[in-house]
């Protein structure tokens, strides 16, 4: 179990890696280790496979055999069992999109860290109740935006956070220059057409263009 300071170093350590963590569907499982390798490559080694889809597990586990280099965690953890479950296939850091008392109980009972969603300024406070001082922002664009994040960090300056949901390659930036910000997530360099037709290298650039985006 991780005190409250060793917690966020640890979630420090992964943000501080990219200033875009990819939010990744795996729907075939042979796209798993080609689509991550190519988002490492091109400079994103921070990946946030969704538990979305019956072949998340198994590519977590592949991807943390294959690609040392890559910080794999799960994403779209709803339960103390999902949790669980992502933590022994390797993941390497959780993320929820909300969070309830069963989610906070059990992220104090795994060594591998939780990055629970808030949305408002309540939530984020029950979350710094307990302990927590890393945050994902969800929906970010339609819970106010740099707007909100920029309200948050007056009153609330000691939580930081990963926006995700509504996020593109343009409007990325204005999230990365807030000082509560430390990354984003995202999906924008994994189109739809080009994970169907298996064009790595389409990937591969788009990585590379966010882990170009600057970060203040």
């Amino acid at each position: 179990m991780l005190d409250s300071h060793a917690h966020a170093a640890a979630v420090d350590a992964v943000f501080a890696r990219a200033p875009v963590i990819p939010v990744i569907a795996i729907e075939r499982r042979e796209d798993a280790l080609p689509l991550c390798r190519a988002l490492v490559e091109g400079g994103l080694p921070v990946l946030e496979i969704t538990l979305r889809t019956a072949h998340a597990l198994e590519a977590i586990r592949a991807v943390a055999a294959a690609l040392p280099e890559a910080c794999v965690g799960a994403g779209t953890v709803l339960s103390a069992a999902d949790m669980q479950a992502a933590a022994e296939a390797g993941a390497q850091f959780l993320i929820a999109p909300g969070a309830t008392e069963a989610l906070y109980a059990a992220g104090r009972a795994l060594p591998v860290p939780l990055i629970p969603g808030v949305a408002t300024a309540s939530e984020l406070m029950r979350g710094l109740e307990h302990g927590w001082r890393r945050f994902k922002f969800f929906p970010a664009a339609a819970s106010g935006g740099v707007a909100a994040l920029k309200a948050l960090g007056g009153p609330l300056p000691m939580a930081r956070f990963c926006p995700t949901g509504g996020i593109d390659a343009a409007s990325a930036p204005a999230y990365l220059a807030l000082p509560n910000v430390a990354c984003v997530g995202g999906s924008w360099m994994l189109p739809a057409a080009a994970v169907r037709a298996g064009d790595w290298a389409q990937v591969r650039a788009l990585a590379r263009a966010a882990a170009a985006l600057a970060r203040p």
